[in-house]
């Protein structure tokens, strides 16, 4: 019996308990459990049930897969519309110019970056479980699409002079090379589709948390850098060849800084001006966002203005800037990608299939969360794989989640994705209508809004000091991520930031923290001795806890930290009690070989004293004291010689931090309770949870029917257990025997 009010700690006004039973083990305690009977069906009846369809199961798997069926019927128009036009013709502004710039990056002609920002969008809204993220083209994912279509398609191969040449035969190379670009990117993005179309039906929606918080925001820092270094040659108004692959970003740099006396001043302060436009209208929507009704649309005021005074300055012939060019009215047909190229760019279109599902699902759960509904990660795998799958059919390239659209979806009031929906169809009229209005808009204009979009992925280099206070290990993953896809680029720098963040696992597991515990008195609560000074050892046992599982990755350094932890080592002890046997077995010899001599010695003079008939000689006197020393030791004697004392009779390992065991660490748990019973002290188990118990019977660990006693519901049943058997041994009073203290 407990009784927690007696203690220091505790308050009068503090609730308590008081508990009494009987102490348990794990073979007592099954004897009072009965476990409940499952029935299994048969294998044959199992699929036969998997494959039945119902009415009810039919609706459930086509709710699932089109969730626009949960939300529209009920649509509640009143509430609902107003705020989704309002967010949909918002979010649209926004799709035309980052479209027409993430184009750019890309590494394709604009129009594609709106075909990218209207099929897809359209598809989401009858795939999608997210009411609020704006699916479309996004910096990180156009620039390592581009980074591939550079890389199968680069300016060598199509031997092109200058880029704003008339030379009929060059501007010829120029559009080969263009078609080329295109049809590696359709290519990537039907690859990347199926990669997450098939990870979504196969329920593979985890494989997101391998892409952990810090990985991607080093991650898209890093991409930042390489998405302002390719937009400075559009700024400056340079020609520069595109490079990709390993330092891509050193090489880009050296080649605009080689050529920085042929800026095009014209070019540069058309974007330098746009930039303060963009930078100002952004800090007035941020600092006067609860005042405005809607955001100040600055993307597409700065694309308005730019093309007017483009078009009527002829910015194009009388200062050479570079333009957007040309801008086909309409759709084109669907085509079939180019599959020969798929082998070619698997790799890339796994790390795009990865990045892009983990920039949406991220921002999904964010807004999910904030408005109390819930996402599917798997259904957002398949949603993504339709839209680029099915879009690569009509000359998009991959898409995902924007950050800096979804904000501005929701912020304005949207509910659902018919905002979404309202946005495509503001490009889609642009596509059909007045999209070769855009075609004098200088490509200067499209590099500033790219820059000045990158500024919130900028101020993620304040996670360093962050990280730096909470977690060194985290710090490392955002540092690796960040310089692997700076220096190898993003596709390399993915996949090597992904198994960095493997192995922090495995270092986690294989480094866990170690403690010995003890009991807060009078209670059955046990604590870290080191930490807290009320926390009191129990005399005579340890309590060691480790914040790990036990498997063959960490079981050496269990069994190790378990001897240096309790200060008892088996092998140390065993080899010392070897040693002190092979010292007094010489010493006894030595001892054997001097009483020898002395009998021979006092036969000798016994010999001497017959033949001198002399009974005054006397004995030599320290014969006969060496004789009295040579006696054998009692057993009582030899054990405490050979056996170095200790005060430890128990040692209680606390597994309710255990996950699992496998052969390996059931093996070193075996090892470790003979090792500690040859040196005479016994080993508790305690706090197993029930899958560990299965795993420990499947393991055959319970062989011996003693070891289903070793196993204890809680520390407390196996302290009070190994304590009631030390004052057996020592014959003492039981209150004595006890820790805790009794009234």
């Amino acid at each position: 019996m407990e009784h927690a009010g007696e203690n220091e700690i505790c308050h009068r006004s503090d609730p308590v308990y008081c508990v009494e039973r009987r102490l348990y083990n794990q073979g007592t305690l099954q004897e009072k459990l009965h476990k409940k009977k499952k029935t299994y069906l048969p294998l044959r009846q199992r699929i036969a049930n998997s494959c039945s369809c119902s009415s009810k199961k039919a609706k459930t798997i086509l709710y699932s897969f089109f969730p626009i069926l949960t939300w529209l019927p009920n649509y509640p128009v009143k509430e609902y519309l107003s705020g989704d036009i309002i967010s949909g013709l918002s979010t649209g502004v926004m799709q035309l110019p980052q479209g027409l710039a993430y184009a750019l990056l890309a590494a394709v002609p604009p129009v594609f970056g709106l075909y990218s920002s209207f099929y897809p969008v359209f598809l989401y809204t009858f795939f999608g479980t997210s009411r609020h993220i704006s699916i479309g083209t996004f910096a990180v994912i156009s620039l390592m699409i581009g980074g591939v279509a550079v890389r199968e398609a680069p300016d060598e191969m199509f031997y092109i002079t200058s880029i704003n040449s008339t030379n009929s035969t060059n501007l010829d190379n120029i559009k080969a090379r263009d078609d080329m670009r295109v049809t590696v990117a359709v290519a990537v993005t039907l690859l990347s589709g199926v990669i997450q179309l098939c990870l979504g039906l196969l329920r593979f929606g985890f494989v997101a948390i391998y892409l952990t918080e810090p990985l991607v925001r080093g991650f898209t820092t890093a991409a930042a850098v390489h998405v302002f270094t390719s937009q400075l040659k559009y700024l400056l108004g340079i020609e520069t060849t595109r490079v990709s692959g390993p330092l891509s970003v050193v090489y880009s740099l050296i080649a605009v800084f080689s050529n920085i006396t042929k800026t095009n001043i014209a070019a540069l302060v058309v974007g330098l001006i746009c930039m303060v436009l963009l930078l100002t209208g952004k800090e007035i929507n941020d600092r006067f966002k609860k005042k405005l009704p809607v955001p100040i649309p600055m993307e597409i005021i700065v694309v308005v203005i730019g093309t007017g005074v483009s078009a009527g300055m002829n910015l194009s012939k009388t200062y050479g800037i570079n333009i957007v060019g040309d801008i086909p009215t309409g759709l084109r047909p669907p085509k079939v990608p180019d599959i020969s190229l798929l082998p070619k760019v698997f790799v890339d279109a796994i790390a795009i299939a990865l990045v892009g599902f983990s920039m949406t699902i991220s921002m999904a759960k964010i807004f999910a969360l904030k408005h109390g509904y819930k996402v599917d990660g798997n259904q957002e795998l398949v949603a993504l794989g339709i839209c680029n799958s099915v879009g690569s059919f009509f000359h998009t390239f991959t898409v995902t989640c924007s950050m800096s659209r979804s904000l501005v979806q929701e912020g304005t009031g949207g509910k659902t994705q018919v905002a979404g929906t309202l946005s495509s169809i503001m490009v889609f009229l642009v596509l059909v209508a007045i999209g070769y209005l855009f075609e004098p808009l200088p490509q200067a204009v499209l590099a500033a809004i790219v820059m000045v979009n990158l500024k919130g992925m900028f101020k993620q280099f304040a996670d360093i000091p962050h990280f730096w206070k909470i977690s060194k290990i985290e710090l490392a993953i955002w540092i690796v991520a960040f310089l692997s896809s700076v220096l190898l680029g993003l596709d390399y720098g993915l996949l090597t930031s992904i198994a960095f963040a493997v192995i922090t696992i495995v270092y986690r597991t294989q480094s866990p923290q170690y403690r010995i515990l003890g009991q807060i008195p009078g209670t059955d609560i046990y604590c870290d001795v080191e930490e807290y000074e009320e926390v009191k050892e129990c005399p005579g046992i340890k309590i060691f806890q480790a914040n790990a599982s036990l498997y063959f990755a960490n079981s050496e350094l269990y069994t190790s930290a378990l001897k240096k932890k309790t200060g008892v080592d088996p092998c140390a002890i065993l080899l010392a009690r070897k040693k002190a046997q092979k010292r007094h077995a010489k010493e006894l010899k030595h001892e054997r070989k001097k009483k020898t001599v002395l009998k021979m010695t006092n036969e000798m003079e016994n010999s001497v004293k017959h033949e001198v008939m002399s009974d005054d000689l006397p004995i030599n006197g320290k014969f006969s004291v060496a004789g009295a020393a040579a006696q054998d030791s009692s057993p009582e004697e030899l054990e405490r010689f050979v056996m170095p004392e200790t005060n430890i009779h128990t040692i209680i390992l606390d597994f309710s931090p255990v996950n699992f065991a496998d052969s390996v660490g059931v093996k070193a748990l075996r090892s470790i309770i003979k090792e500690y019973e040859e040196i005479g002290i016994s080993v508790y188990i305690a706090g197993c949870n029930g899958s560990i118990v299965d795993n420990l019977t499947r393991l055959n660990f319970f062989e011996k029917a003693t070891f289903r006693d070793l196993l204890f519901p809680s520390i407390h049943d196996a302290v009070l257990t190994s304590q009631l058997k030390g004052s057996v041994v020592s014959q003492g009073p039981l209150d004595a025997a006890i820790c805790s203290p009794t009234p």
